[in-house]
């Protein structure tokens, strides 16, 4: 009876307590103060991602969501500084404060997530090998590969993969081995081989940036792998983690509602429904749980637009590389992108 007595008083007292407010990040507090977000370039250009244009100003998709971030703690999305980092800088300059992120093409690995003092955000890209091919065989997935001749990069995960892919589906092949990949793209376009494999990514970038007639050659639908591509941010800091994920959250929410910065503001003057009222601040409680403003994905939305804005106009139909959205589109459309409740 004791023990009943007991259990009934703590469920009566956790009842009557109200949720207590959650503690703001301190990283986004630091931001604050300091009046800039601290955010991972590259050494160069990695096009479609992180590069620099004809007038020296840093785009891609991932300057995008820098930029989307700064909106939201700083609300403006030029209150940032894009530091520029090789591929080994990266972690070493996160975990000394160099950046406040790291927001550059980065997979998402048991090694970096146990090993390195880091923690990841949800996936907002996964990039797969794929196969490019040329148009006017009229190839358009890895079935009509049958009785081709393949070309891979010698001694590469790639190699293995498009053997495994084309094995499991039937697929009879000759598979020509490399040992650079300048000698694999310069036999492709001899036409020494009717497809090559690569990192999709990289052969939307092949084909936009080293091929005169772009539109004659086709990136196949299949997905022979899939790394997610996360933030990383320093452990410990939870609320951090919180502010980066319902960032993109946020945009993928925006997509699936049809917002966009075009017609953000008259969608928070007439909310279609709760759900957009929340998303937009309307109704209180999106800044609170995070230490921010309740606007703070409006004015994110109004500057960098929804999340297939991004998309389309660094690595797809608006851009010059026209990777199709595949694996990267909504759940709702036939990808693997989807956000949590917004409650």
């Amino acid at each position: 009876m004791n023990k009943y007595l007991a259990a009934s008083a703590v469920i009566a007292t956790a009842m009557t307590v109200p949720y207590m407010a959650f503690a703001q990040s301190e990283t986004v507090k630091q931001i604050q103060e300091r009046g800039t977000m601290l955010c991972s370039g590259h050494n160069g250009s990695y096009f479609g991602f992180v590069e620099v244009n004809d007038k020296n100003e840093w785009k891609g998709l991932d300057i995008d969501l820098c930029r989307a971030l700064t909106t939201a703690i700083l609300g403006d999305p030029d209150k940032n500084q894009i530091v520029p980092l090789s591929w080994a800088q990266r972690f070493p300059a996160l975990q000394s404060g160099d950046v406040d992120v790291i927001i550059k093409a980065t997979g998402w690995t048991m090694g970096r997530d146990t090993e390195l003092g880091l923690q990841f955000s949800l996936p907002y890209f996964f990039g797969g090998t794929q196969f490019m091919a040329h148009g006017d065989l009229g190839i358009t997935k890895a079935k009509d590969l049958a009785g081709g001749t393949i070309c891979v990069e010698a001694g590469t995960t790639i190699e293995r993969l498009a053997a495994s892919y084309l094995q499991t589906i039937n697929v009879e092949h000759n598979m020509v081995s490399y040992e650079s990949a300048a000698e694999l793209r310069s036999a492709y376009l001899a036409n020494r081989c009717d497809a090559f494999a690569g990192w999709g990514p990289n052969l939307a970038v092949t084909r936009a940036t080293e091929i005169d007639d772009p539109e004659a050659h086709v990136i196949l639908s299949d997905q022979l792998s899939s790394e997610p591509i996360s933030a990383a941010m320093r452990q410990g800091d939870e609320g951090f983690v919180d502010t980066v994920n319902w960032m993109l959250a946020a945009l993928l929410i925006a997509e699936e509602e049809g917002i966009t910065s075009a017609n953000v503001e008259e969608m928070a003057a007439n909310p279609a429904n709760p759900r957009v009222a929340r998303l937009l601040g309307v109704e209180p409680g999106m800044g609170e749980r995070l230490g921010m403003r309740d606007t703070w994905a409006r004015e994110m939305i109004a500057a960098v637009g929804n999340f297939a804005e991004i998309y389309d106009r660094n690595l797809g139909e608006d851009s010059p590389y026209k990777l199709d959205r595949g694996l990267n589109n909504l759940w709702s459309h036939g990808g693997v992108l989807y956000a949590p409740i917004l409650d």
